[in-house]
Order: C-alpha cells, then structure tokens, then sequence
C-alpha cells in the first residue's frame, strides 16, 4: 500500500488576486530617480508576494492539500549584481514570520522550491556556478527565514551538456565540492526531458548522496531503461531524508508539442507511476505540473476518488493498493 499526496506548483487559477510572482525588471527600477523609494517599492512588491504565499497556503488546507511549490520569484531582484547593497530580507521579515508561524502549526504541508533554469551546477564556467550558488543562498535564506528545514528542498536539473554528456556529468561531481555544504543538503536532481535521463542522475545521486525526483512525462521523452526496473534504486535515494520520495507527473499537450505541459494531468499518468513503484516507496508526494495548477489537483482528485484501487484519506490525499 503507497499513499500519495497531490501537489501544484506556485500559484492558483481559483483564488483571485493571489500572485507569489508579481514582479519588477531592473529596467523599470533604474527608471525610478529616488532609488530609496524604488528599494521600497521592490520591498512592497516581494511583501505582496509572501502575503498570497500564505493565503495559498490557506486555500490548500481548506482544500486538503498538503504538498506546494513556492515560486522563485518571491523576491523580485534580490541577486541583481547592481543591488549588492540590498539588505532584501529585512523587508519581508513580517511576512517570512507569518508563514513561520503558519507552518509550525501545520506541520505535515511539505513545501519546496524549484530554482530556474538559469541555476547550473554543471557549468565549467566559474561565473555561472558562483550566480548559481548564489541563487540558491537566496532560496536557503528564504527557507530559513520561513522555518522550513532547508535539506532536500530545492530541486535541480543536472544542466547543460556542453557537447560532452559524460564529462557534463563529472564536471557536476567537481563543481559539487565547490557548493557549500549548507546548499548542498538543499539540492535534489531530477531527470531532464533532453539530455540527463534517469540512468544519469541516478549515477550522481547515488555517488553524492543526493535524492532523486522522477519526472515520468521527462523519462517517455527520454527513456533510459524501464523506470519500473530502477525504482528499488529511486526510493533508495530517499532513505536517507527526512522528507517523503518526491515525483513529478504531467501529462503532454498535444502530439505537436509532447514536451510542454497540458492544462490537466491524465489519471493514467498516476497508476502508471504507482504500478512502476511496486511498492519500494510507502509515500510518495506527487507534484502536479500542470498548466491549469490547483484546478489540475482538483479534477485529479475527483476522479481518483472513483478509480480503482484508491481511497481517499482526505482532499489531495489518497491510498493506494496494487492488489
């Protein structure tokens, strides 16, 4: 018996007015003379965002969902190169306090992190991964602050291949002993769509001691192998955390556009990933990506509670037995 737990990522298309992402460009910010009153400004924005985090996060208790992803963009600017001097969590110091305060009363609703694309830990120029590292010290500093233990938070790609896929692969294991180790207890990989599949990040979370997040709609891109056949191995990553196995599940948009995401997650898509389990992972928190974000969770709830094999324990939370 497997339960799971059904999650969106960001943002919500049923609560009004509740953007985590709203944002400012540093183009528009240049744009305004006094820079104290543009500082405060992005404070008000990056306040804004944290205020419809924690009403997000009310919506899905009201609603039984316990998994979320917060957005990346909480902050808009905080490691801009011409803002060094920003003390950026100073501003939000209220608002980081309040969603402290709401998750240490709700302590089962995992919450996590999926940096941007831009976040490379595999690039052999040093420039990169130093930005890298330090947007990843923005994503630690924001978990911190809310009092969400920070291991195993923040999931990554492996990166680009730089025409050289094994030596892409070593250069993250070199890379590796450069990130600190704080950052380090941060980062969980996960199978790309085009070049790393499961076969590769597996070879780099089991040689680091990383967990690993299977993407199933990533793995029928780029197939490596039977996912069924390595989830002993999957799980196995996992042991070690004290957090749940995490997956990711979308389904494709269309024939003409198999990589990108569709508004809804098929059913399938869940039994498929359930049946290739086996049983290895007794919990499994499974992260929707799906255009249409909550509504995706709430449609997907409502035909699993008429699926086979599945009980519902209450809203996005479910039971689910092969037999």
């Amino acid at each position: 018996m497997t339960y799971i737990r059904l999650g969106y990522v960001a943002m919500s298309v049923e609560l009004q007015n509740a953007s985590p992402s709203q944002t400012m460009t540093y183009a528009q910010f240049s744009k305004i003379k006094d820079r104290d009153a543009a500082v405060r400004k992005l404070e008000r924005i990056a306040q804004s965002n944290l205020h419809n985090c924690l009403r997000l996060l009310k919506h899905n208790e009201a609603n039984g969902i316990e998994f979320f992803r917060f957005s990346s963009k909480l902050i808009p600017l905080a490691d801009h190169p011409e803002l060094l001097d920003w003390s950026y969590m100073h501003g939000v110091k209220q608002e980081t306090a309040a969603i402290k305060k709401y998750l240490r009363e709700h302590k089962q609703v995992r919450v996590d992190f999926h940096p941007d694309h831009f976040v490379v830990l595999n690039s052999p120029d040093k420039e990169v991964l130093k930005s890298s590292v330090k947007a990843l010290t923005l994503h630690y500093r924001l978990l911190k602050a809310m009092g969400i233990e920070p291991k195993h938070r923040c999931v990554l790609h492996v990166g680009g291949s730089y025409n050289d896929k094994e030596q892409a692969l070593e250069q993250f294991i070199l890379n590796w002993g450069h990130v600190p180790a704080p950052i380090q207890e941060m980062v969980i990989l996960e199978n790309d769509d085009t070049l790393f599949g499961v076969e590769d990040v597996l070879y780099l979370c089991e040689k680091l001691g990383v967990p690993f997040v299977f993407d199933l709609h990533h793995h029928k891109q780029n197939p490596q192998g039977d996912f069924g056949e390595k989830w002993e191995r999957i799980a196995g990553t996992w042991e070690h955390s004290p957090l749940p196995v995490k997956v990711h599940l979308s389904s494709p948009k269309d024939e003409k556009n198999p990589k990108a995401h569709s508004d809804y997650v098929e059913v399938a898509e869940v039994i498929e990933l359930l049946k290739g389990n086996q049983g290895f992972a007794r919990q499994i928190d499974v992260m929707l990506e799906a255009k249409l974000k909550d509504a995706a969770v709430f449609r997907m709830t409502e035909e699993l509670k008429h699926a086979h094999g599945f009980r519902q324990v209450k809203g996005a939370c479910f039971q689910f037995d092969l037999t």
